[in-house]
């Protein structure tokens, strides 16, 4: 990309922002006088010509003012946006929130999205932390009544699972409690991985309960399994980008997509600080009319969930982004003070 002067940095960071304040097309008379430019409206509009003819500025048929092109916002982030923390204000704010839910951690993804959302005014999405790689830690068999047996099961970074197991064979609950026993002492601390290249001979129960340990560890850690909450759909659905019924439809079909968002929270789990998709980045197609503000959170690469905010391309990043790198930050002490 051709590298920009002053004066050209400084007319596409004002259309920007016009334009993310407005929906509008930005004018050189606008610039001039909103931002008092000690130039005329003729230089600027030559100005604002080179920046289309770069890609990073683009004009609707019906009028002459200039919008930004994707490219023009990917400068603007990377390049013009100033790096400021969030208001201390809203950090008082959303630290009164979270230490309202204190230590109940099933919560806090839900209340994340929710903080983002209200605090953004555009659409959140959130994930519970999970574990890269599920470790046993312990299990116990409960009869429910003859041929029902209630497994628990316990994973290390605090993770329980509950299923029911119908028997063909009678067993008392001194059985269970003996292969129940059996199991927390061959499986001690191991992974999935490690269970499936060491798999124990058991008789036909223990053996049936092995099979729906590893299952569901297995579960546990695949991607596409992790819960996702969303928050603030309604805010998108405001903006004229969305306004016609099909444009509504695309985006909640996009956002209800589990493989599609598996496949982005994985890129942004393998990354530092927060990452920016704008318009799919070439990579997605079907994010092109959308913008993603995330970030991973949790303790180093092992205990992670990813948050973040949605909306369209034009979206106000300079209050978006340091929100995203707040509440993560956020998010990941309290990661830090659970599972460490």
């Amino acid at each position: 990309m051709t590298e920009l002067n002053a004066r050209r940095q400084a007319v596409l960071a004002i259309v920007v922002q016009e334009h993310i304040a407005s929906g509008s097309p930005v004018g050189s008379k606008t610039v001039v006088e909103e931002y008092q430019l000690k130039v005329s409206s003729a230089t600027i509009r030559n100005e604002m010509k080179v920046l289309e003819e770069t890609g990073l500025l683009t004009h609707p048929h019906t009028s002459a003012g200039r919008v930004p092109t994707e490219e023009g916002y990917r400068y603007f982030v990377q390049h013009l946006l100033p790096d400021r923390p969030l208001a201390p204000a809203d950090q008082r704010m959303i630290q009164h929130l979270f230490h309202q839910v204190g230590h109940e951690k099933d919560q806090w993804a839900q209340l994340a999205a929710a903080v983002l959302a209200h605090s953004s005014q555009m659409g959140a999405l959130a994930t519970q932390v999970r574990v890269e790689s599920s470790r046993f830690k312990h299990m116990q068999l409960v009869e429910v009544r003859p041929g029902l047996v209630l497994l628990v099961l316990v994973l290390h970074a605090g993770v329980v699972k509950q299923q029911m197991i119908s028997l063909d064979l009678a067993v008392t609950q001194d059985d269970l409690s003996q292969v129940s026993n059996q199991l927390n002492d061959l499986l001690a601390n191991l992974t999935v991985s490690e269970i499936r290249d060491w798999l124990p001979e058991l008789a036909p129960l223990g053996q049936q309960v092995l099979d729906l340990v590893v299952d569901t560890m297995e579960s546990e850690d695949s991607p596409v399994s992790e819960q996702v909450y969303r928050d603030g759909l309604s805010h998108i659905l405001m903006q004229p980008e969305f306004s016609a019924t099909e444009d509504a439809h695309q985006l909640v079909n996009v956002l209800e997509q589990a493989t599609l968002l598996g496949n982005i929270f994985e890129n942004v789990r393998s990354n530092d600080g927060v990452q920016i998709l704008i318009g799919g980045d070439g990579r997605y197609d079907a994010l092109r009319d959308l913008s993603l503000v995330l970030s991973r959170y949790g303790v180093d690469r092992n205990v992670t969930g990813v948050l973040g905010i949605v909306g369209p391309v034009r979206m106000h990043y300079g209050r978006t982004i340091p929100l995203v790198r707040y509440v993560a930050e956020l998010m990941s002490g309290l990661v830090q003070e659970w599972y460490t």
